[in-house]
């Protein structure tokens, strides 16, 4: 995949980077360097062929997946299965697959690994998926990674999970079930990859987009890392967000391209919680922004988003949480933040219209720090905590809008304090608390940090 000229650096300068980040505090406990794409046990040869992105009708019931499959098994620990392309014969067309331990899952350029669109063959009952029920959880995920410790997904090329076309032998898509399911029920529809109790988990430089639902999940583990990865979906594409870990550690997420319908990232602090993560040198563009939450009631801890620029997102920096799901959120760090044209630049909200089904699980959040945040185009800056005793504490230090007239300002039930750097704003309301002195002066330019989006090639 081409980098553009502001992401191109050799591993030592990454890795420089990234040592950069640790001195920081707040942050990913491992030292990451970038992935190394081991050698091949095999190569398997696409037998089909995209026409304008999509696979022909005629095509639709010819599965790899038992193929795909038996070489995945069968694949030695440390060793990768290689989908490759056969003269025009680009796509391998998968049912629910699985990574095993060590084994790393590896797609060349110009391939593209394409999701069925059959709801059958993700069903965990008879008729549970493609389905808007209010029923536990129906659909397997179109990749799983599960008590899989050091096993990956690589390479130059695309895992899509094809959420906007309509699912076989009826009307309506993956995507249409997430919009039918806002007047009540459950979208039953798969994730793209999911990754469950597989420690070091790694995706590198590969291309998502599509996905039914969200598109990397990575839950009950220690080691994630997500480099050089692109996901690429529409902003209408309701629930797909781009990367969501939780609860797990030690986590980072560096050098990506992300635009979705959703959350480009969502931290979900459930039961255990995240903690030690790093988010650097990445682009978001549409989307939800970088979140933390909703469920937050088991904790998130010593989180740094250092050097991300967020070009066009509903929402820019976002803590969200309410009384059903909140908990305490502590330690959070952002640095060298570049943010445009956000209707919600930034947001820390304690009452985010997702009930569930408890009452005292209270948001709140703790020594959240921005520092170096650069914002233009305008929106609101809300911080909000939820009670006098469950409030928002946050430190402003060098946060600047291109012009305040531009902007709505709410707050309640927070202590901010300011400086030493410059903030040209100041953020009253109902209990309200203000501390330090901001300064004077202006900060560096955000015009290096916004890169357009490449497109898939």
């Amino acid at each position: 995949m081409k980098i553009p000229s502001t992401m191109r650096m050799s591993r030592e300068c990454a890795a420089l980077l990234l040592a950069i980040a640790f001195a920081c505090g707040a942050q990913d406990r491992r030292t990451v360097v970038e992935p190394r794409i081991p050698l091949a046990c095999t190569i398997l040869h696409a037998t089909l062929a995209l026409h304008g992105g999509n696979l022909d009708a005629k095509d639709e019931a010819k599965l790899d997946t038992t193929r795909v499959q038996r070489a995945l098994d069968s694949c030695a620990t440390g060793k990768a299965v290689e989908f490759a392309s056969d003269g025009a014969a680009t796509a391998f067309l998968i049912g629910p697959i699985t990574v095993p331990e060590g084994v790393t899952l590896l797609v060349d350029r110009g391939v593209t690994l394409v999701g069925s669109r059959d709801p059958r063959l993700y069903d965990l009952r008879p008729g549970s998926c493609g389905v808007v029920n209010d029923q536990p959880p129906g659909c397997r995920a179109v990749i799983s990674v599960t008590h899989a410790p050091h096993a990956a997904i690589m390479g130059d090329g695309v895992i899509d999970g094809r959420g906007g076309e309509k699912l076989l032998n009826d009307t309506v898509s993956w995507w249409d079930l997430a919009e039918k399911a806002r007047a009540g029920g459950r979208q039953q529809v798969p994730r793209l990859i999911v990754a469950d109790y597989s420690d070091d988990f790694t995706v590198y430089r590969i291309t998502l987009r599509n996905s039914p639902n969200f598109h990397v999940v990575f839950s009950h583990g220690h080691g994630f890392t997500v480099w050089d990865l692109k996901i690429d979906t529409p902003r209408k594409a309701r629930n797909t967000d781009g990367v969501d870990p939780g609860p797990a550690e030690d986590i980072t997420v560096t050098h990506s391209f992300i635009r979705t319908g959703d959350d480009n990232i969502a931290i979900k602090g459930s039961e255990g919680g995240v903690g030690y993560m790093t988010v650097i040198d990445n682009h978001f563009y549409y989307g939800h922004g970088m979140s933390i939450g909703s469920e937050t009631f088991g904790g998130v801890h010593d989180i740094l988003v250092k050097d991300l620029s967020l070009d066009g997102p509903d929402n820019g920096i976002r803590i969200k949480s309410n009384p059903s799901r909140g908990g305490l959120v502590n330690n959070v760090k952002y640095m060298d933040i570049c943010i445009r044209n956000s209707k919600w630049p930034i947001v820390l909200d304690t009452q985010y219209n997702n009930p569930g089904p408890h009452t005292d699980r209270y948001p709140e959040y703790r020594d959240i720090h921005l520092e170096n945040v650069r914002i233009s185009g305008g929106g609101q800056i809300s911080l909000k905590g939820l009670d006098p005793q469950h409030r928002v504490g946050i430190a402003l230090d060098g946060v600047m809008l291109d012009s305040t007239q531009q902007y709505q300002f709410t707050a309640a039930n927070a202590s901010v304090s300011y400086g030493p750097g410059p903030v040209n704003f100041r953020m009253t309301g109902k209990d309200v608390t203000a501390s330090g002195t901001q300064g004077n002066g202006t900060l560096a330019s955000c015009s290096t940090m916004y890169v357009p989006f490449e497109e898939h090639q």
